[in-house]
């Protein structure tokens, strides 16, 4: 069981950094993270049933994230909708999209090919092939990304994140970062959830509840453990964030609380890693006088 859940760690690693592009580097909350996760598994569930490649339905699933986090884009910076609105009406849109895509509210991958069982020739020891899938991409993902953040590009898109009237005077299209900034991540957590969905062998249209809280607990944990880091070393924090996440609700359930309510748990984890900062600084404040 500890394997499985650090390769669960690392599938869900991925949301986190997903969720760190726009929570972090442009300060905002996406909700569009709750349908972009399930519609990347229910595309690629779907397109693996009707005969796709695992890898390609897992490209094309990603995609569908993309179109995703474009359409809340769009909605925020034309449309002129608060994001958190836009994020929201996509989210509840892409409910119905899945049940369009899907043809029924969850898909089975039973006695199909998988990303993980394109492993099966390595003869690798149970859930290895996560961990192995897992780690290739987290590796993928985080190089891509360090090397787009370290771009004239990606310096813009940091600047309208840390500073949209300075980034606007000197000459950068903030509208088209933010654009830019939902489209890659909304890209990255239906990678996550096309992983996850493969994984467990199933797709659902409800499998997108909550997940938002994972993804802030992975980057919190991380930054309570490490403090203060380079760019690359947060990407590399958020992965380590997300296994010890995992870890703790392996832990809860192993203590025999009722799993029934582990959302909740999950929100109560999340609180508590939020509150730390301000404890802290209490108790070292009191401290000092």
């Amino acid at each position: 069981m500890l394997i499985s859940t650090i390769g669960q760690g690392l599938l869900w690693a991925i949301l986190g950094i997903g969720i760190f592009l726009t929570f972090r580097i442009l300060d905002f909350p996406d909700l569009t993270t709750e349908g972009s996760f399930p519609l990347g598994g229910a595309v690629t569930v779907t397109a693996i049933t009707i005969g796709t490649p695992p890898i390609l339905a897992t490209i094309i699933g990603m995609v569908a994230g993309m179109l995703a986090g474009l359409t809340t884009g769009m909605l925020y910076t034309k449309g002129k909708i608060p994001v958190i609105l836009a994020g929201i009406l996509v989210m509840s849109a892409l409910n119905s999209v899945m049940l369009f895509v899907m043809k029924s509210p969850n898909l089975s991958l039973l006695n199909q090919p998988t990303l993980f069982k394109e492993l099966n020739f390595l003869h690798l020891p149970l859930h290895f092939d996560v961990i192995v899938i897992g780690l290739l991409l987290i590796i993928m993902v985080i190089f891509l990304l360090y090397l787009f953040l370290h771009t004239d590009l990606g310096q813009a898109y940091i600047a309208t994140g840390d500073n949209e009237v300075m980034a606007k005077s000197l000459g950068i299209k903030t509208d088209r970062m933010k654009i830019l900034g939902l489209v890659v991540s909304n890209g990255i957590i239906a990678l996550s959830g096309s992983l996850i969905a493969q994984s467990e062998g199933y797709a659902d249209v409800n499998k997108g509840i909550g997940v938002i809280v994972i993804g802030l607990a992975s980057i919190i944990l991380g930054e309570l453990l490490f403090g203060e880091l380079t760019m690359l070393e947060r990407l590399v924090a958020i992965v380590i964030g997300s296994v010890l996440y995992q870890l703790l609700i392996l832990m809860v359930i192993k203590l025999n609380f009722d799993t029934t309510y582990l959302k909740a748990y999950s929100s109560l984890i999340l609180a508590i890693c939020l509150m730390v900062p301000q404890i802290r600084k209490k108790i070292l404040g009191g401290k000092l006088k």
